[in-house]
């Protein structure tokens, strides 16, 4: 019987090292039904020309400008696989996961989203040589108190489930666009579990970025996401928990970039006009997202 067309998609900018490993360990995957797709977000580093010369199997979508997480978006709307493996452009999948992944969808029709295991690629030679089918035996990691979201450097999930949450949220620019993701497949009725046999590696940083960027975003798009999928009264709620955080972190960690953020989220409330949808109060109440790792950047 033939397998089920799976699309990987990822985007890159100016990270040509990252992304060329990341294609190499694509090549390694046991898996006969695999398109891959890169967004690049107009790297001038070279990225674009390295992977057109040694990747010609991967669909290469160049982008005149950076767009941030938008760039998935366009991935996403050029694949055609049934499945979508989304990774950032320094993971990949360990070579029997995606062949995993299919069997976890085709046995359960309300699974939306397959989480993986996502490993720090640093201790990948002492996991590499590791007999999954002795270790694990497949089922998915569950809890009656909490549901969970997805850690985008590695996931999977149905395609016309994705298409139909929308895609990712393009105001977000970066981060928190998985969160904010999982908010609408969950309240459309869909599952997303976790399962430690379907893994992928990450590059994880051994020291938080240093860029402005990270606690930026991550901080004006904590009110985003907030005003968008939470019910009036939590909402308001978790916006004076994160007024008052930005304000007290700020004097703490000696910095004005969560002030900043909180500001921008403020004056740019027109970007998610329309776009607010109040989530199950079951879902509001039981999805875990950690608000306060915005405010973790400086200690």
């Amino acid at each position: 019987m033939k397998t089920p067309l799976v699309s990987i998609v990822t985007i890159c900018w100016n990270r040509k090292a990252e992304i060329c490993e990341s294609l190499y360990n694509i090549k390694k995957i046991d898996y006969e039904s695999l398109e891959i797709i890169v967004v690049d977000n107009a790297s001038t580093d070279g990225t674009i020309e390295k992977i057109e010369k040694d990747f010609k199997e991967v669909k290469l979508v160049k982008m005149t400008k950076n767009l941030g997480i938008e760039a998935y978006n366009v991935g996403f709307k050029e694949a055609k696989g049934e499945y979508i493996v989304i990774l950032d452009d320094d993971s990949f999948p360990e070579k029997n996961s995606i062949k995993r992944m299919v069997e976890k969808f085709q046995k359960d029709d309300e699974l939306g989203m397959v989480a993986f295991d996502v490993r720090n690629y640093y201790n990948y030679d002492e996991v590499k040589k590791m007999n999954l089918e002795e270790n694990f035996d497949g089922e998915a990691a569950e809890a009656d108190d909490y549901i969970m979201a997805f850690n985008g450097a590695g996931a999977g999930v149905r395609t016309n489930v994705l298409k139909e949450a929308g895609f990712y949220p393009e105001e977000f620019f970066l981060y928190w666009n998985e969160q904010d993701t999982a908010f609408r497949i969950l309240d459309m009725g869909y599952k997303i579990k976790f399962f430690a046999d379907v893994i992928a590696y990450h590059k994880y940083s051994p020291q938080n970025r240093t860029s402005l960027r990270a606690p930026f975003y991550y901080t004006r798009n904590a009110f985003f996401l907030v005003w968008k999928n939470y019910s009036t009264k939590f909402a308001l709620k978790k916006t004076m928990e994160l007024i008052y955080s930005c304000f007290y972190f700020s004097m703490e960690q000696k910095t004005s970039i969560y002030l900043k953020a909180m500001w921008n989220a403020f004056i740019n409330f027109n970007k998610i006009k329309g776009k607010r949808k109040v989530v199950n109060k079951y879902i509001e109440e039981n999805l875990r997202i950690p608000l306060n790792v915005s405010f973790t950047f400086y200690k």
